[in-house]
Parts: structure tokens; C-alpha cells; sequence
């Protein structure tokens, strides 16, 4: 019956990891890969989780099972920091999840069962978006989410929630927007709040990125203002990016009510989900982050390494918006932009010459890793873009 299967295409950015990998030339540059890198092109542990992991190794005394909740403790200790100090715990509870794809899924599949039919989503969006929207069986509702000037489109993300109501749900990221590093702004988020109050739609919000943007706090401004606004929401977070354990996958999805009844529900059937997907997530990267956040002196350390990763691609930013114009791309809006991500208005021609004839390797959108530049190479990286813009 196998033969039945349909090809299936091969995931571009796996590709572009092989081309790059079996490139010979010592200055090639990397700004495909979506992880951090410091100045040196390095994406090393974080201190604060090594000094997690060395209390691990001595005091933890079993790896047995913990159920398909994962880990509480590590669940429980991030609220503070996504929800905010003052939040009502009573609002929320959450479980661990496979990292932030994960808690997407967990998300869309728990939004379905509740009766979720069509999820509204700006695009461009993170690709693996849309998949799991399908594997899920919804219907996919896309609009603008970048204006023609590089800030994120707030008209049109009124005009999708004016045709949208109950079964339906906005998916939204919560800030350093992967692909485009477009967020909306404090006063959009003001008014995004309310109407999403008022046409009754279920926001699931997703937040990969928290503290690579502008700070713990200001990165969660926007899911906050709509978590004060709404009866209930879904969100899904990643701890991947902001303690570094990408392959760690580490993640959390929760669910936000007004009632305690649907509170368990919710978490009822995220179990039940989670247990027919992955049954038990990884624990190891979990217990690190709860170590961390148990201890102050741990915490401390991992705020002043996330303080470091953000200010190393802010610097980043700047220069490339000093650049102003190269050919036909405003360079300005990366200064203004945030997270790990942009796009450039390339050709594939234009792409594919930069990565042939300059080592300089990036997805066939035209999404570029800030954190791939460095101070070694980022001249070099402009210089190619005025030669293939010309």
C-alpha cells in the first residue's frame, strides 16, 4: 500500500543547510538557519543553563515518566513572565509541550474541538503556520500582515475581523514577527484588544520570542493587552530562542478563561491530545528552565544573557538601516523591525547570485537571519546587496 503515497516536496530550508554545509569557500555567510548566533557565528549554551543542568546532574534522582502535562514546575514558573506578575492565576493553567510548534499544535487542535472552523492568519507567517492549520483539517483565512511601507497592516487585520465571529480564531504573533521582524505597535495592540472583544473570536497567540525584541516586558505588551480584553484565549510559547535549547524543544501551551470549568476542559483535552501525539514530552531542556527560574542568581544570569543577544542584534539592525537605500530596498524599516528576522525584497535571480557568486546563503523569500551578520562580515554582506541590486 506504500506505493500509494504521494511525493512530498522537499523542505527548502533542510536544502539550503546541505548547500551550505558543502560549500567550500571560508567566507560564506549563513542567514538561512533561524537560530542566534553570537559575533564569532558561534550558537552556544547559555551560562545560566549550564549552571542548571550541573544541579540537575547531581541532585535529580529518576527519568521516569511525568505524564503528557510534562513538567509543572517549569509550566507554573514562567507565568510571571508571559502573563505578568498581577495576572489572575486562577485565568490560566498550562502544560509542556515539544517546543513551540508543539504548543501551536496543541493550540489549533484544542481551538478545533472546540468548535474553531477557519483560522484567520497574516501572511507572511512562520510556514509551519499553515501546516499545521492543514494536517488540522481548518480552513486557512490569510491577510496582510506588512504594508507596502514595512509596518505591520492593521487596517487589514480590521477588515478580516470584520467578517469574523464565533468558530472562528486569530492567530497572532506575539512579538519579533517570524518572517518579516514587523510587530504591531503598544497603540495598535490598544486597539487590535478590543476588537477582537467585540467580534467574539478566539485569539490564539504565539510567543516564540520573548525577550529578543525590546525586553521581557515590553515583548509581552501585546498579549497582554488582549489577555485583559478577552473572556478566553490560547497561547502557545517557546523557550527554544530565549534559552537557547533549540534542540531541546521546549515549550508551553495554556489556556486563558473566565471559567473554571472551561479551564479544565481545556486542559482535558490538550492532555488527551498530547497523549495520542508525542504521549510524554522531553524533559531535560524543561527541568533547566525551572532550575533557572528558581533561582535568582540563575535568573539574573539569563536576563543579562538575553540582554546581550538583543543588544548584539540591535546593533546589527542599525547598521543596516544606515544603509538607507541599496538599489530598490529601504533599509531603514530593519532598524525599526525586531527579533531574529526581515525580508528583503529580492529575486530569486537576486538570491540565487548572492548564494552563487558571494557565499551568501538565505531562504528563496528573502528572510534573512540578523544574527548570521557579525562585525567580520556584515560590509561584506551590504556590498553584495548593491552589486546584485544595481
Amino acid at each position: 500500500m506504500l506505493e500509494a503515497l504521494s511525493p512530498q516536496p522537499a523542505d527548502a530550508l533542510l536544502g539550503l543547510i546541505k548547500l551550505y554545509n558543502a560549500d567550500p569557500r571560508p567566507e560564506k555567510i549563513d542567514l538561512g538557519v533561524g537560530v542566534y548566533r553570537t559575533a564569532t557565528g558561534a550558537t552556544p549554551v547559555f551560562k545560566a543553563i549550564k549552571g542548571a543542568e550541573a544541579r540537575l546532574l547531581e541532585t535529580q534522582q529518576s527519568k521516569s515518566y511525568l505524564g503528557p502535562e510534562g513538567d509543572m514546575g517549569f509550566v507554573r514558573a514562567l507565568i510571571p513572565y508571559v502573563f505578568g506578575a498581577g495576572f489572575d492565576t486562577a485565568r490560566v493553567d498550562g502544560m509542556q509541550a515539544p517546543g513551540g510548534t508543539g504548543a501551536v499544535r496543541l493550540a489549533i487542535e484544542v481551538a478545533r474541538r472546540a468548535g474553531v472552523r477557519r483560522i484567520l492568519m497574516g501572511t507572511p507567517s512562520w510556514p509551519n503556520h499553515a501546516q499545521i492549520v492543514a494536517a488540522s483539517g481548518l480552513e486557512l483565512v490569510t491577510f496582510r500582515h506588512v504594508t507596502a511601507e514595512g509596518t505591520a497592516d492593521l487596517d487589514a487585520l480590521k477588515a478580516a475581523l470584520a467578517d469574523a465571529g464565533p468558530g472562528d480564531a486569530v492567530l497572532l504573533h506575539g512579538c519579533c514577527h517570524n518572517p518579516s521582524g514587523v510587530d504591531y505597535t503598544e497603540a495598535q495592540w490598544d486597539e487590535i484588544a478590543p476588537l477582537l472583544a467585540a467580534r467574539a473570536v478566539l485569539p490564539l497567540l504565539d510567543l516564540a520570542y520573548q525577550g529578543l525584541g525590546a525586553g521581557m516586558e515590553a515583548d509581552a505588551y501585546g498579549l497582554r493587552t488582549v489577555l485583559a480584553a478577552v473572556p478566553e484565549a490560547l497561547v502557545a510559547y517557546s523557550c527554544d530562542k530565549n534559552f537557547g535549547l533549540y534542540r531541546d524543544r521546549v515549550g508551553a501551551f495554556y489556556a486563558v478563561t473566565g471559567d473554571a470549568d472551561a479551564l479544565a476542559r481545556a486542559m482535558a483535552n490538550g492532555a488527551s491530545i498530547a497523549r495520542a501525539s508525542w504521549s510524554m514530552p522531553p524533559d531535560h531542556g524543561a527541568a533547566a528552565v525551572r532550575e533557572v527560574l528558581a533561582d535568582a542568581a540563575l535568573t539574573r544570569e539569563w536576563l543579562a544573557e538575553l540582554d546581550d543577544m538583543r543588544g548584539r542584534m540591535r546593533q546589527v539592525r542599525d547598521r543596516l538601516a544606515a544603509a538607507q537605500q541599496i538599489g530598490p530596498i529601504a533599509m531603514a524599516p530593519l532598524g525599526i523591525q525586531n527579533g531574529l528576522f526581515s525580508i528583503l525584497p529580492l529575486t530569486g535571480e537576486q538570491i540565487l547570485t548572492l548564494r552563487e557568486a558571494h557565499g551568501i546563503y538565505m531562504a528563496g523569500s528573502g528572510r534573512i537571519n540578523i544574527a548570521g551578520l557579525t562585525t567580520d562580515n556584515i560590509e561584506t554582506f551590504i556590498d553584495a546587496l548593491r552589486a546584485v541590486t544595481a
